[in-house]
């Protein structure tokens, strides 16, 4: 890892292309993937790679360092999780079947490593001191596309009413493109991180089909409720902090008139 993490940035995303392909292989021998999930995995795939190629020659950045690297290890398993929602799409949507058994395990067993390593390379850029505001972004827009995925995949049993939990996010960035003071900076808050991490998990157990139906349904309401609250919260916070604060008015200065000077009590003149 640390002579990997020392490779030019382009490098760096080309072995990560061909590691893409064998694990995309391997889910597809192991979970016998047809087109439609290839097709979903392997775009999930090149899309995410040619958006982080443009970030990172913007950015300039020489190296994706350890903590992208995790992060990017991250990315691909996200795509082999599409392709298997995906597949399961398919098989529940249009056949009235579902994934096997195998292939959900599969499922399940991927999205919790991303999850896992999802607390990892935070702590990897601090310890490295290698925090970047990129690997920041791609470690969010990787977290967003993992719940987007999950989410689908839940929603066939549970109902489309799931898939707010991963386009919520998508929806307040379209709403801050039209909307210019919900661009503004958030404060770091461990609740917003608290609730976002729950919805990773509470989607991997509702997938995993361990509870009963109505139990997943509250648990994964409950997790909707929790970010919809987080979400109204940092909305409610930049319209405070873009409206301008009123000064208060100072008190009229009151200028005095000039006065009238005062007569004299002494008499002008001498009295005959």
């Amino acid at each position: 890892m640390s002579s990997l993490s020392r490779w030019p940035a382009g490098r760096q995303l080309s072995a990560a292309a061909a590691g893409q392909l064998a694990a995309l292989g391997t889910v597809g021998v192991a979970a016998g993937l047809g087109p439609v999930g290839w097709s979903a995995g392997l775009a999930c795939a090149a899309g995410g790679g040619l958006a982080l190629r443009q970030v990172v020659r913007r950015s300039g950045a020489a190296t994706l360092g350890p903590a992208g690297l995790v992060t990017l290890a991250r990315a691909l398993l996200v795509a082999c999780v599409a392709a298997l929602v995906a597949e399961g799409l398919l098989a529940g949507v249009l056949l009235g079947d579902g994934l096997d058994p195998r292939a959900t395990a599969l499922l399940v067993g991927l999205a919790s490593v991303a999850l896992l390593l999802d607390a990892v390379d935070g702590r990897v850029a601090r310890r490295t001191g290698t925090s970047t505001a990129l690997g920041a972004r791609f470690d969010m827009e990787t977290d967003a596309v993992l719940l987007l995925v999950l989410s689908a995949h839940v929603a066939v049993a549970l109902g489309p009413w799931v898939l707010a939990i991963g386009l919520m996010r998508y929806a307040f960035v379209a709403a801050a493109v039209a909307t210019p003071w919900l661009r503004g900076a958030l404060p770091a808050r461990l609740s917003a991180k608290t609730v976002a991490a729950l919805q990773g998990v509470v989607l991997v157990v509702a997938a995993s089909g361990l509870l009963p139906q109505v139990a997943a349904a509250a648990l994964v309401g409950t997790a909707l409720g929790l970010l919809t609250w987080s979400f109204a919260r940092d909305v409610v916070l930049l319209w405070r902090t873009a409206r301008p604060v009123p000064r208060p008015e100072a008190p009229p200065v009151r200028i005095p008139h000039p006065r009238p000077p005062a007569a004299d009590p002494r008499p002008s003149g001498l009295r005959r």
